[in-house]
């Protein structure tokens, strides 16, 4: 399995995650907000899901991009843990106003 690959989508401050991962076989999943992994047939596949909602990749954003949404690529950091229940927590996040 490849490393995971996360993505976000924002409204306001609150910041959404989904982590996408390639599975051997060449088919994917995605573990959304809601503690669901979805299967898709391809990471192509999985890839347009996500940006048809509205999410980007996380290691596509710039600085620029970030500020765009209100906030900076500092602030951004993926959830972390072992295994998906202890990510499912985090996986929706509202960023403190900035000082």
């Amino acid at each position: 399995m490849s490393d995971a690959q996360w993505w976000l989508a924002t409204l306001g401050r609150t910041v959404v995650w989904a982590r996408l991962r390639v599975l051997e076989a060449g088919t994917a999943e995605v573990f959304d907000s809601d503690g669901n992994t979805l299967p898709y047939d391809s990471e192509d596949t999985a890839r347009a899901a996500l940006m048809d909602a509205e999410f980007v990749a996380l290691d596509g954003m710039d600085e620029d991009d970030a500020a765009a949404r209100g906030f900076s690529l500092a602030e951004l950091e993926p959830p972390r843990g072992e295994g998906d229940e202890a990510l499912r927590p985090q996986m929706v996040r509202k960023l403190p106003r900035p000082h």
